[in-house]
């Protein structure tokens, strides 16, 4: 079971580094002392578990019944908190197409102000360490009850979506439903299946794969045209398998950027219904500083890349492989851009900023409710949106406070899984203190150019590195560093530069 930091590399990488029963064990220990350090508790008190249990056992359900529909869901392996599934069809008209995704309907478990609801807003979202996780809801709800789990009618919140045949959306519908999942497909089985391609034929969602990819690349070419920044950042990750955990810098499958377009699209969507509605929650990036953009046209001369001075600046972006130590650094450079991302709540007027930058789109979160809570309102607000009824009083009460519940909750899952991620990281190479790898500088430290941090490609690590104080790390170039430091107890890794 894959634990995923940052974002998409174009280079895998597979080391065999510890084992259950000594190192395993004691990096199982470190991940606990870092949830008392962080005040994360796992377990769920006594009365919210009996709360979930009896709202597993019955939820409120809804008249209209969508089981007809043949959809799937498309997760990393093993996952049971499973929030959407996807069916396609072609639109009888004009070459489109009709868009069904299903969201799982935490609030036909989960009541306002009762104990599931306060822990929840407690801890605002899941967080995500190596093989193990800290869950919103209990599992009786998140990986069981709610979850779109397959050949089980759930509720959910039925997104239908019209897009044309160029992929932009043209008409949004959100309505309660049963459904029922056919598959449970991880994205290396559903990539398998597409490239398969006729082998599909005798399954019922074969048709809904097929489209993904056509509905993906048309939503990919118009994100491109919007101006949508992705920045290919290597992917690390914690692989879980058996007794044996690697580290890794793994390749993103095409089906999960198809797959992720289709949550793009709905989120886009609810945002427009919001914002149009003057009420509602999104999420929000500023648009780049005029400075930072300087300073990186600056950075890749100095990496000697060419970025002609009228090239758009997510055009560039595209154009790098971070597979090239130079590259590389410039993919680095540019997560500056991607810097002071927020939630907007608002009532009766529009917040100063709408948009997400990195989008090119005003955006909002409503695809995700099972491990993240703004979207349950997100949702809410839709359904009523839709149905030209009130949004519901327990959601306009709670938004004014989302924005910084949402805030503080993010940043205590980036420092759990930032920390989790140094400690398998120190545990992996603790045995090697004194040994030399091949890696490439991709920052350095502006105030002190020595220092700065290099990505090393056996095992997938990125840690700080320093040279001599006379001397000035070469960014973006090859480099041979000594292992200095790898310490799991302070979750600590230093190279220096050989």
């Amino acid at each position: 079971m894959p634990y995923r930091a940052g974002m998409p590399s174009q280079r895998v990488i597979r080391v065999r580094t510890v084992h259950d029963g000594v190192a395993a064990t004691s990096l199982r220990e470190g991940i606990a002392a870092i949830r008392a350090e962080q005040g994360i508790r796992p377990e769920f008190a006594p009365e919210v578990e009996e709360a979930a249990a009896a709202a597993a056992a019955a939820p409120r359900l809804p008249d209209l019944d969508r089981t007809d529909l043949d959809l799937i869901t498309i997760d990393p392996e093993g996952s049971l908190d499973l929030d959407q599934a996807v069916h396609l069809t072609r639109a009888g008209d004009g070459g489109g197409f009709l868009v069904h995704y299903a969201i799982a309907d935490v609030a036909a478990f989960v009541s306002p102000g009762d104990p599931v609801d306060l822990e929840a807003q407690r801890r605002g979202e899941t967080y995500y360490a190596a093989d193990s996780k800290v869950p919103l809801h209990p599992t009786v709800l998140s990986e069981d009850a709610a979850s779109l789990l397959p050949d089980r009618v759930r509720p959910a919140l039925l997104w239908t979506i019209r897009v044309d045949a160029r992929g932009e959306g043209t008409g949004v519908q959100v309505e309660r439903a049963l459904v029922r999942s056919r598959a449970r497909l991880s994205y290396r089985e559903a990539q398998r299946i597409i490239d398969l391609d006729g082998t599909a034929g005798e399954t019922p969602y074969a048709h809904t794969l097929g489209l993904l990819r056509e509905v993906g690349e048309l939503r990919l070419a118009r994100e491109a045209e919007r101006g949508g920044v992705n920045l290919p950042l290597p992917e690390q990750e914690i692989d879980i398998d058996g007794d044996t955990w690697r580290l890794e810098f793994r390749s993103q499958l095409p089906v999960e950027q198809w797959n992720a377009q289709i949550s793009l699209l709905t989120g886009f969507a609810a945002a427009t219904l919001m914002t149009q509605a003057r009420v509602g929650v999104l999420r929000t990036l500023p648009p780049a500083d005029p400075r930072d953009l300087q300073r990186l046209h600056r950075t890749a001369r100095g990496l000697g890349l060419s970025w002609p001075a009228e090239q758009p600046h997510p055009e560039f972006i595209r154009s790098l492989d971070p597979a090239d130590p130079a590259q590389a650094a410039m993919v680095v450079a540019c997560t500056r851009l991607l810097r002071g991302s927020g939630y907007a709540a608002f009532e009766g007027r529009l917040p100063e900023l709408t948009g997400h930058a990195a989008l090119a789109s005003d955006y909002a979160h409503v695809t995700a409710p099972l491990r993240r809570l703004a979207d349950r309102y997100a949702g809410e607000i839709c359904l009523a949106l839709c149905a030209e009824r009130p949004v519901p009083e327990w959601v306009r009460s709670t938004l004014p406070t989302l924005p910084d519940l949402m805030r503080s909750s993010g940043s205590r899952a980036g420092a759990y899984e930032r920390a989790v991620l140094n400690l398998v990281e120190a545990g992996t190479l603790a045995p090697h203190v004194g040994e030399h790898f091949e890696g490439a500088i991709v920052e350095i430290d502006e105030k002190h150019p020595h220092r700065g941090q290099v990505n090393v490609r056996r095992p997938a690590v990125e840690a700080r590195v320093e040279a001599a104080e006379s001397r000035t790390l070469p960014l973006g170039e090859r480099v041979r560093v000594r292992l200095a430091e790898a310490d799991p107890t302070t979750r600590s890794v230093r190279f220096t530069l050989s």
